[in-house]
């Protein structure tokens, strides 16, 4: 069976873990699929938009904990290299591809699992789906950028209770603090459908918001606002803004292509 779906409707690509039976934990194989096919995503430029999810009651359970025991028990010099040769280079694509990047979260999402839907931009959790970061119950740290990207999406304080008491967070809750943009009956269909629309938008112009956000993230005032200035210069003579301002003149609705 393959451990990735990948299916392309409209200009939206979406990416669907698929280990049901495991709660689509992540095996190497898993990793370095999904790893290769959001770099190609990212490089595509049919593909607009990405929608991320997994098949059956989980969205990602984390790493495969019996990969995990079999390189501790074999005395592997390096049991965590999958951080750098894995979960890292997922984040970074997830993060800095030019193009939006939505979580379908339909069930439990743990780990590097729900790193993974951290570091994407925008995030439709099911009615059931929960959060977890058990790190500091098996004696670890936090991977996968969720040091970075969980802070920033609700704060200190409550990052530090997920991590430090490994506390789960319920959707409904997730929405209450920032999270999650919102809560679907069906997380996959809702997000597809906001992948769809956002294809047809200004992609140039989302790339750019992503880009300065990013840069905002670590900098300070006068290296945003330098970032924002160059951004605008550049999305000032596009194709894309020229067509907005003239459909906004003229009451239509603006045919954007991407650039």
């Amino acid at each position: 069976m393959t451990s990735l779906l990948v299916e392309d409707h409209e200009g939206v690509r979406t990416f669907t873990l698929n280990r049901p039976e495991a709660y689509n934990s992540l095996t190497v194989e898993l990793k370095e699929t999904l790893r290769d096919g959001l770099a190609d995503a990212a490089a595509d430029p049919a593909v607009r938009a990405v929608v991320l999810t997994g098949a059956g009651k989980a969205f990602c359970a984390g790493q495969d904990l019996k990969e995990h025991v079999a390189a501790l028990q074999s005395d592997d010099p390096a049991p965590f290299r999958t951080v750098e040769e894995h979960y890292n280079p997922i984040v970074r694509t997830l993060t800095t591809m030019g193009k939006p990047v939505i979580a379908a979260v339909n069930g439990m999402a743990a780990g590097a699992g729900a790193s993974f839907a951290y570091a994407c931009d925008l995030r439709v959790a099911a009615p059931g789906a929960k959060f977890l970061m058990a790190f500091a119950t098996i004696g670890l740290t936090a991977d996968s950028g969720a040091s970075w990207t969980l802070p920033r999406l609700i704060g200190h304080g409550r990052a530090m209770e997920m991590m430090l008491l490994a506390k789960p967070v319920t959707a409904e809750q997730a929405l209450s603090i920032g999270m999650v943009t919102e809560v679907a009956e069906d997380a996959l269909a809702t997000a597809q459908e906001l992948a769809s629309r956002m294809a047809t938008g200004p992609t140039t112009g989302y790339a750019k918001i992503k880009e300065a956000l990013l840069t905002a993230a670590g900098a300070d005032l006068e290296t945003a606002l330098a970032k924002e200035n160059e951004g605008q210069t550049l999305l000032g003579g596009t194709a894309d803004h020229r067509e907005a301002v003239d459909a906004f003149v003229t009451k239509r609705t603006p045919a954007f292509k991407g650039h």
